[in-house]
């Protein structure tokens, strides 16, 4: 009995240890909900691609001490009767590294639909210069997605929060 509690003990040990990758999206099965299966219909549109900074982390009182945040990035189709499409969804590190692609079919927006990322305050894998790179489609002469991000965080009394929007490059 002895020897089955300390294993007990030791195995939960074990698994509380164990780094948690599962950071959540607002449902990731949302994704498959939305791909475009005949993407023949995109060939006709007009590309584009925006850059958005997000902030995982925060730098307080100096270089040495940071503060964690969760960040909710917007994807927002701002047209009223248009669909925009997104064909990737790319979330950078501080160093440029690739961390993760939020979905590997096409996607659309319905006319005037927001969809969210959050990005949850446990994960700090993007850093203090996390950045997401956005490939969208939209109809010729069609506005373009707008892209946003919220970052807070709140602790006893006191609470953070700030936005960034995306540039578009191309």
């Amino acid at each position: 009995m002895k020897h089955f509690l300390l294993l007990t003990v030791i195995s939960l040990l074990f698994w509380s240890c164990q780094e948690q990758k599962d950071f959540s999206t607002v449902d990731p099965v949302n994704w498959k909900k939305r791909a475009i299966k005949d993407i023949s219909v995109l060939d006709s549109l007009e590309q584009g691609s925006t850059y958005l900074s997000v902030y995982s982390e925060i730098y307080s009182l100096s270089e040495h001490r940071t503060h964690d945040l969760t960040a909710t990035i917007s994807l927002r189709n701002t047209h009223r009767s248009d669909s925009v499409f997104l064909t990737k969804a790319e979330y950078f590190n501080t160093e440029g590294d690739l961390i993760r692609t939020y979905f590997t079919d096409p996607i659309y927006l319905k006319p005037m639909e927001t969809v969210e990322i959050v990005i949850d305050e446990i994960d700090k894998e993007g850093g203090t210069g996390g950045n997401f790179i956005f490939d969208w489609v939209v109809q010729p002469n069609s506005s373009e997605p707008l892209f946003e991000a919220v970052m807070i965080s709140t602790s006893g009394q006191q609470g953070l929060s700030f936005t960034t929007v995306g540039k578009r490059l191309k």
